[in-house]
């Protein structure tokens, strides 16, 4: 007989990609009791072997566990799972957490259509490699009402150290997300190019790499001090006018010409600066480009 101890202690994972794979491993090293879906069994395998149970019967792996964690490819993959009359309702009373990828509408949709079934629902982002999950620096962004992250909150500590509740409204975590990740490609582009650089002339990629982690407090700190600016639209009296800073990517362009590298990410970054030059914002600080980007949409 399962006694409400055992229940509390129970959770389903739907989808053993290389996340999913990774998320149920950790809770079973935590010592919950692991129902495991997955389209194939072979995936499942693994986690059988240390004492997970798999089922490939979705309405059987919902109704085995409070708590229903689904990571899969997008939210199209989790309606298209989850969305049949049959399976959405075993979701009444259940804690359905959804870490797959998605916008902050996609967020919106799923959890108006969890609460339509009687489910809690808790949104959440992994900003980590399945490699880095379980550590204490790992963040996952979550939203959704109050309630539902009191309830996920023990489970999801066995998944990440560092969880960062961003409110009640169901797209906060997405919308978090996909900025942060903005921000993180935006400088892996930059970094790119970088590397291009000092291929041409001859230095190690690697040395670029070592600098950028060590100075990074002080890169940091210029986002900071530009979101602060964009935050209070206060765009005068800069110490690097935007002009100057555009004519770090005249620079750019001109050096790769003389080395014949690709000049792709400059020419395209340069494209944004040269709208904010025609509109006027040249002497201002380099927060006015959002006034360009702004017009735009």
């Amino acid at each position: 007989m399962t006694t409400t101890m055992d229940k509390t202690n129970q959770v389903t994972v739907i989808g053993l990609g290389a996340m999913g794979a990774v998320l149920a491993r950790l809770l079973l090293g935590k010592g919950y009791a692991v129902t495991a879906w997955n389209r194939s069994r072979e995936k499942a395998q693994p986690l059988v072997n240390q004492g997970a149970v798999f089922t490939a019967d979705l309405a059987a792996a919902i109704q085995a566990s409070p708590v229903i964690i689904i990571c899969v490819t997008d939210y199209r993959t989790t309606n298209d799972l989850l969305g049949t009359d049959a399976i959405s309702a075993l979701l009444a009373g259940r804690l359905l957490v959804q870490l797959s990828t998605g916008t902050p509408q996609d967020a919106r949709d799923a959890a108006a259509w969890a609460h339509s079934k009687g489910a809690s629902y808790l949104d959440g982002a992994i900003l980590a490699t399945p490699s880095q999950m379980g550590r204490p620096d790992t963040p996952i962004f979550l939203s959704g009402t109050a309630d539902a992250y009191r309830q996920g909150e023990p489970l999801l500590k066995a998944l990440a150290g560092t969880l960062l509740y961003m409110g009640e409204a169901a797209g906060a975590a997405a919308a978090w997300d996909l900025s942060v990740l903005s921000s993180m490609f935006g400088m892996m582009m930059g970094f790119f190019h970088g590397a291009r650089i000092m291929e041409a002339e001859g230095i190690p990629v690697d040395a670029l790499g070592g600098m950028i982690a060590e100075i990074a407090p002080v890169l940091g700190e210029m986002v900071k001090d530009t979101s602060r600016d964009i935050r209070q639209e206060n765009y005068g009296a800069p110490e690097s006018s935007l002009e100057i800073c555009a004519s770090t990517f005249d620079l750019l362009i001109r050096q790769a010409g003389e080395a014949g590298i690709n000049a792709e990410i400059p020419t395209a970054t340069l494209q944004l600066f040269n709208k904010a030059r025609t509109a006027g914002y040249g002497h201002e600080r380099l927060a006015a480009v959002i006034k360009t980007l702004r017009a735009r949409a």
